[in-house]
C-alpha cells in the first residue's frame, strides 16, 4: 500500500489494562481475530478482520497500569519530525517526541491546544490499515471538543487541510479535507456532555446493522452513550467499552435523507 497524503486518518490503537477483555470484547463486537503479542514493542497487538490489520491494542507500560483506555488515531505525515515541529507552532503539545518504531515507520504523539489527543505516523514497512471502509473497521472519525475553535485553527495549519463547513443551523460542524475529499469531521461538545469527558477524537468502526451491534455490546459490557441515530450517512451509536474507551459503530447502508450541502471555509 503506497503512502497515504498527509493528514489522512491511517492507523488506531488504544491501550488497555486487561489486553484478553478487550480481546474478547471487540472480537464480539467486530469480529476482530489478534496477532500475536509483540514483545520487543511492549506487548503490541494487531487486530485482524477477514485477515486484513484494522487497528492495534496494547497493555500500558510499566509504571502506567492506571492510564485510562482511550481510542488514538494516526495521520499520516511524510516527515514526523517536521510535524512535530508545525504542532508545536501551533500550540499543540507534544506527549511522546517523534521517534522510530523498528522497521515499521515513526510515530508521534500530541495533543491539540484544547487537549485533543492523536497520533502521528510515517510509514514505511507498515503503512497503515489493511482493510477500512468495510464491516469490521475503521470509517470516520471526528474531532469532539469542548474547544472547537482551537481544533479547527490548530488541525489545518499543521495538517494543511482544507475546511468546509455544514451547511446546518442546527449543528456546528467542519470537515478536514485532503486533496478535496473529506478525512476528518470536528464539532463542539454539547452542555450534555459530562464535564469529566475530555475532548477527544470519536473513532467510528463499519458494521452491517448498527442496532444488532448495539445488542452485541450490552452483551459483553458495554455502555451505550447515544444513539442508535439514523441520519444521511448511516445509523449510528456511540459507546464506551468495559475498559472506559469511548468508540461509535455506524452501518452506512442504512442512511436516510440528503446530506446537507457543504460551503468552503476561508
Amino acid at each position: 500500500m503506497a503512502a497515504q497524503p498527509e493528514g489522512t486518518p491511517v492507523w488506531a490503537d488504544a491501550m488497555f489494562t486487561d489486553l484478553e477483555g478487550a480481546k474478547s470484547f471487540y472480537g464480539e463486537v467486530l469480529g476482530w481475530t489478534f496477532g500475536e503479542s509483540s514483545t520487543e514493542h511492549g506487548n503490541y497487538t494487531q487486530a485482524f478482520r477477514d485477515g486484513k490489520a484494522v487497528a492495534a491494542i496494547v497493555p500500558p507500560p510499566p509504571g502506567h497500569g492506571e492510564a485510562r483506555s482511550t481510542w488514538v488515531l494516526y495521520l499520516a505525515s511524510p516527515d514526523v519530525r517536521a510535524t512535530a515541529e508545525r504542532i508545536r507552532a501551533a500550540g499543540g503539545t507534544l506527549l511522546l517526541e517523534p521517534m522510530q518504531v523498528g522497521t515499521f515507520g515513526s510515530m508521534a504523539v500530541a495533543t491539540d491546544p484544547g487537549g485533543v489527543l492523536f497520533g502521528v505516523w510515517q510509514g514505511e514497512e507498515h503503512t497503515g490499515f489493511e482493510l477500512r471502509d468495510a464491516p469490521g473497521s475503521y470509517g470516520w472519525a471526528e474531532v469532539f471538543t469542548r474547544d472547537p475553535d482551537a481544533a479547527n485553527t490548530f488541525f489545518p495549519q499543521v495538517f494543511s487541510y482544507g475546511v468546509r463547513k455544514l451547511v446546518d443551523e442546527k449543528v456546528e460542524y467542519r470537515l478536514f479535507t485532503v486533496g478535496g475529499r473529506e478525512v476528518l469531521g470536528s464539532m463542539a461538545m454539547t452542555p450534555e456532555v459530562p464535564a469529566q469527558v475530555p475532548s477527544f477524537i470519536s473513532i467510528y468502526f463499519i458494521v452491517e446493522n448498527c442496532d444488532a451491534a448495539v445488542e452485541r455490546v450490552a452483551k459483553v459490557g458495554g455502555q451505550l452513550v447515544f444513539g442508535p441515530m439514523t441520519s444521511p450517512f448511516g445509523r449510528f451509536a456511540s459507546f464506551v467499552d468495559p475498559q472506559g474507551a469511548a468508540f461509535s459503530l455506524i452501518d452506512p447502508g442504512a442512511a436516510e435523507g440528503e446530506p446537507p450541502s457543504t460551503v468552503e471555509v476561508s
